[in-house]
This record gives structure tokens, sequence and C-alpha cells, in this order.
């Protein structure tokens, strides 16, 4: 795909949803650190269901870093694969005390060196709790849209936003990843997507296949 054709499925999104952002729900960037870590293989609604009584308990960094595991676990658990989580929740926690004088780092190399964090929630974070850009975040929504729409070949998501990175100017980035997001949830769907209202369907070299 060309430049100029992949600009225009972001400004033709960017109609449709005008205000598209992060449905994490936090107040903080340790918070949204949380939230992100949590909703990887769930949804953001179960997770803002889950982190609406868990940042009540545990308001601070060194909360989780001083919290039961077990306890822990069970407060996250409908999240799925929540010891794993927990785990990665309690050694970030230690982590930022011990280096980081209990903030988050405003980094992409000290935040992938936490554990549980790749460069999706890196980016994430940066953007949405710093302002920083430094990359897409391609969580399962971005890479489904970015193969659909013909914006990446690839498979991989580290190679999906290298490919994203080099067709969109850096100032849209995060941007795109929130139209992706939003489009995906609402019309792009897995199984079936509503490719007849989709607003960006004469663009998308998939667009009604999945009907055929």
């Amino acid at each position: 795909m060309d430049y100029k054709k992949a600009n225009q499925i972001i400004r033709t999104l960017s109609t449709e949803y005008p205000n598209a952002k992060t449905a994490l729900y936090h107040n903080t960037p340790w918070e949204l650190l949380v939230a992100t870590v949590l909703s990887a293989q769930t949804t953001d609604s179960t997770v803002n269901k889950v982190t609406e009584t868990l940042f009540r308990r545990y308001r601070t960094v060194q909360d989780i870093a001083y919290a039961s595991q077990e306890i822990l676990e069970r407060e996250i658990r409908s999240t799925g694969f929540y010891r794993r989580k927990a785990k990665y929740l309690k050694e970030t926690a230690e982590i930022l005390i011990a280096k980081f004088d209990g903030e988050v780092p405003k980094t992409m190399s000290e935040l992938t060196s936490l554990p549980g964090v790749a460069r999706k929630t890196a980016n994430i974070v940066l953007w949405n709790a710093y302002g920083a850009i430094e990359g897409i975040a391609v969580d399962t929504h971005v890479q489904r849209l970015a193969q659909r729409l013909g914006l990446s070949e690839n498979k991989n998501p580290n190679k999906i936003e290298r490919d994203l990175m080099a067709l969109i100017p850096k100032d849209q980035w995060p941007e795109l990843t929130n139209l992706l997001i939003s489009h995906g949830r609402r019309v792009c769907v897995a199984r079936k997507p509503k490719c007849t209202i989709c607003i960006v369907n004469r663009l998308c070299r998939s667009a009604f296949s999945h009907d055929r």
C-alpha cells in the first residue's frame, strides 16, 4: 500500500471516530501500566471491571509490591493468566521501587526491561501517560486490520509496527492505534467483519471477501 492510500484510511476513520482513545481506565502512569499488563488476552471492559476495585485497594506501587501474591491473583483472576500477571505486577513494582524511585519510566528501553512489558504495552504507556511517541502499539485489533487493509503483509507484531511506521507520519502513530482499535471493535470484528457498513470498504483489499 502506498503512503497516500494509508493516510486516506486514517483521515476517513478519524471522521468516524473523532474521540478515539484508550479505553483502559486509569488516573496515573502506574495505573495505566497495570491495566495494560492485565489487558493481555482479555477485553478492556473486563480489565476496567477488575481495576475499578483493584485501584481502590492498591493505590500505590508499594501496595502492589508488598501485596500477597495469592490475594492479588484472586483479585485479577477474571482477566485470565492471573498467576503470570500477578507475578509480573509484583516484580515490576519491586523493580520500580528499587531502580526508578517508584515511578514508571519514560523511555522505551526502560519500560521494556520490566517483566511482562513488550513494545505494545510500552507504546501505550508512553503516549497516554507521557505524550511520548516512540512507536505504534500493535494489539490484536491493529494486527488484524493492518493485514485486512493491506497496510502490512506481516503477522509478527514488531514487523507490522515497522511497516506502519514507514507508512504513517510519526505524529499520527498514536491516533492510528486508537482508530484501528475502535474500528476493529465496532465494525471490522474478528469473525465476521461488517463490510457493508464499513466506512473504508472502498479502500480495503479484503472488503466483502468474508461473505463469499
